[in-house]
């Protein structure tokens, strides 16, 4: 297992290069000036040329990536072209967002995808099946920014002033705020990895909260993801139905369910301890999959419910050819996608004991 993590590992350094590469290039082909995008349409070349030699864009572009790619490397993502920031720490205020978002809704997605599935494989070519599959194919064809909007309409405003009404957008209600840790544990003047991760836990609504005792802080911050987490997480939760009832009848087919039905076990243990077990490594393939889709649908939910996460930071800096910031929020997204498909790959020893990764 050791020797399969490394080498997976390993692999992963190439995979970043290729993303560093595609992504590079992809914000040069953007049409526009990152100069007169800053200094207005009304800049000069002597101010464009001095704007383009301060951040190092009057160079070749495989000069401009080899550069990159080697401060890359060593941790540092560079300053924002228009906030003049460490784009390391504006990941660090964004990035805590779309996690919380992605991780409701994958938690969303997988118990009640599981469950549909499981149900509708169980009652095959009944009414049952024939309405839960009907549901999953409407929820996959349902676009994310249709069912953000009809979710705040219909919970904010049909369910106004009932127990079921929930926020339609923001963060946090209006009063509530997230305690900086970092002045909390006197980390002022914490730097590299110290402060990003001291800087992750701070924006963080959900940790914060645990962290501080402040409890109010954390419901308060899972209120508001409600919404957008089946918002985004509906496509995910019809995908993995879909495959949940496929695999699950593959399984109930085999010659072991009906030696263990003569044996006389109970159907419910023969589910879940044998069939269900066994359908488990194409499920939480899908599962893994879909965390790319999650994070990718998620610039289109923060937009809808106005959440600072990194999809509306990724969109601003598109807008305002702010290359860095762009090219950082990509690799740290695709680093999380690629991680999490090497811990699915890992859990495959553990679900089913006749793969043996090596």
């Amino acid at each position: 297992m050791a020797q399969f993590l490394v080498r997976r590992l390993f692999l992963v350094l190439p995979v970043l290069v290729g993303i560093l590469l595609v992504t590079f290039i992809i914000t040069r082909l953007v049409p526009g000036d990152p100069c007169y995008v800053m200094l207005g349409e009304h800049a000069t070349e002597e101010s464009c040329r001095e704007f383009r030699a301060r951040f190092g864009l009057d160079q070749s572009i495989p000069e401009q990536f080899i550069r990159y790619a080697a401060n890359i490397s060593q941790g540092d993502f560079g300053n924002s072209l228009k906030d003049r920031r460490p784009i390391t720490l504006i990941i660090s205020e964004r990035l805590p967002m779309t996690i919380e978002l992605t991780i409701l809704a994958m938690i969303f997605s997988s118990t009640f995808g599981i469950i549909l599935g499981v149900v509708s494989a169980l009652n095959r070519n009944s009414f049952i099946d024939t309405i839960t599959m009907l549901g999953a194919n409407m929820g996959v064809s349902m676009p994310v920014f249709w069912l953000g909007l009809l979710l705040a309409y219909l919970f904010a405003i049909v369910f106004k002033g009932t127990p079921l009404q929930l926020p339609p957008s923001g963060r946090l209600t209006a009063g509530m705020s997230i305690v900086p840790l970092i002045k909390t544990w006197g980390m002022q003047d914490a730097t590299g990895a110290k402060l990003f991760f001291t800087s992750l836990l701070s924006n963080s609504a959900i940790l914060n909260g645990l962290i501080t005792g402040n409890y109010a802080l954390t419901l308060d911050a899972l209120k508001h993801l409600i919404l957008p987490a089946i918002a985004v997480g509906t496509i995910s939760l019809s995908v993995i139905a879909r495959m949940t009832r496929s695999a699950l009848l593959e399984v109930l087919g085999q010659d072991y369910i009906r030696t263990a039905r003569a044996k006389g076990l109970k159907y419910a243990l023969v589910i879940r301890k044998h069939a269900l077990r066994n359908a488990l490594i194409p499920i939480v393939t899908i599962i893994g999959i879909q965390t790319g889709g999650l994070l990718s649908g998620a610039v289109l939910t923060e937009t809808i419910f106005s959440l600072p996460g990194v999809g509306s930071r990724m969109v601003e800096a598109i807008l305002n050819r702010d290359y860095p910031v762009v090219q950082g929020f990509s690799v740290v997204v695709a680093l999380i996608f690629v991680f999490s498909n090497l811990i699915v790959d890992a859990s495959y020893a553990y679900l089913d004991p006749r793969v043996r990764v090596k």
